[in-house]
């Protein structure tokens, strides 16, 4: 069989039409000069953290919300509006930025004060010194003048899920310490119920605030993707319909808008990929299902075997029952898939985390809701596609040995 290669694709590649005029507006990463639809939340963040700007320490502040709601957005946009006046008006305040879901950035407490070091201009090696001499040499760089810091940790459940809990007490007993220098901590939670779980000791040398952000409803959704779109993509190339469907897919799963702007993203590459001159219907569907299949086969195969059961607990009930089903019944499933996939069972308490876990993920909407004397428990039902089902069932079936 002759190999016909690559000879001559590349050429033509440079020479097609593109749909997009900048692709990079629709990433996540990308911050537009308007917010839409926080303007409520930016101003609750503004009023918290405004004293700063008085050299005054504002409260700590914790900011809640799932997956695309504009939490980040809104903070960074905040935090450079306040950067710019600081720096005008000759102000010693210093915002830093810190995700903590990156790797070797922040999951142990010695990395993330290393880190605090180096973006205050010292050197310092990214291991061996005692944390304890790490620490010392903070406070030695923060508190040689009057100024204030906000630390803002994005994903800080992720910090504490891998540093534990006792590094945000460390950090809250910071000011006991420094004579000239504040700090007030600002952390991003997918988690809604973060704070519950920490040290009650913890929690409250805390002492924090908090804002919680709403899902995006199909029209704030619309909105958004109509604003990026006109940027992203050259004039009259989207068709009829496409921006409304788009908009009522990320709106039914959680309200995600950095959803629907990969959606939006996806299906412009599928369909200039084709040949296309048009961004069509048929092209969102084509993307929602290769995000939905490589999205949730991703962290299906890369999750822990226990998430893995309770995964396929749930699974198992709703594939027999098609309704609502509770956290009850999902935990009688899933001892059973332990006992047949040789695990052992964790307790209650802790699948009760773990479904909490896979509602962030998006893969289940899992609903609070109280019995009265006889507590809480969720209302448990998939948020995959019934395409996706079978085929992540079947994964996790040759995940656990079930096969």
């Amino acid at each position: 069989m002759v190999q016909k290669g690559l000879t001559g694709f590349f050429e033509k590649f440079l020479t097609k039409e593109s749909l997009f005029i900048n692709k990079n507006i629709l990433q996540s990463t990308y911050s537009p000069d308007l917010i839409l639809h926080r303007n409520d939340q930016i101003q609750q963040i503004a009023n918290i953290l405004g004293p700063s700007l008085r050299l005054e320490k504002p409260s700590n502040l914790f900011i809640y919300g799932k997956t695309g709601v504009g939490k980040t957005l809104s903070v960074k946009y905040t935090a450079t509006k306040m950067s710019e006046i600081a720096k005008k008006e000759n102000i010693a305040l210093k915002i830093f930025y810190i995700n903590c879901k990156l790797r070797k950035v922040a999951d142990t407490e010695y990395r993330l004060i290393a880190k605090l070091v180096r973006e205050l201009g010292k050197d310092i090696p990214p291991t061996g010194l005692p944390t304890e001499e790490v620490y010392n040499i903070f406070f030695n760089i923060i508190d040689k003048e009057k100024q204030l810091f906000i630390l803002v940790l994005d994903e800080i459940d992720q910090l504490v899920k891998k540093a534990g809990d006792e590094l945000l007490y460390n950090l809250t007993r910071i000011n006991t310490e420094l004579k000239n220098s504040q700090i007030s901590i600002l952390g991003i939670s997918n988690d809604l119920v973060f704070v519950d779980n920490l040290d009650p000791r913890i929690k409250s040398s805390l002492s924090e605030e908090e804002i919680l952000f709403p899902p995006y409803n199909a029209l704030q959704i619309r909105d958004i993707l109509n604003q990026r779109a006109k940027e992203a993509f050259k004039k009259d190339v989207i068709e009829q319909g496409v921006i409304e469907k788009c908009s009522a897919y990320a709106a039914r799963e959680h309200g995600d808008a950095r959803r629907a702007l990969e959606l939006l993203r996806v299906a412009g590459e599928i369909a200039e990929r084709n040949g296309y001159l048009k961004v069509k219907i048929k092209h969102i569907d084509e993307a929602e299902d290769k995000i939905e299949r490589d999205r949730v086969l991703d962290i299906v195969t890369t999750q822990p075997k226990q998430l893995q059961a309770v995964l396929y607990a749930i699974i198992s009930l709703y594939t027999k029952k098609n309704n609502i089903i509770f956290t009850g019944k999902a935990y009688e499933v899933y001892k059973g898939t332990c006992f047949r996939s040789g695990l052992r069972p964790l307790t209650q308490r802790r699948v009760s985390d773990i479904i909490a876990e896979l509602d962030m993920l998006g893969i289940i909407n899992a609903k609070v809701i109280s019995k009265g004397r006889y507590g809480r428990t969720r209302e448990i039902s998939l948020a995959i596609t019934s395409a996706s089902e079978s085929k992540i069932k079947k994964t996790l079936e040759e995940g656990l040995g079930l096969t």
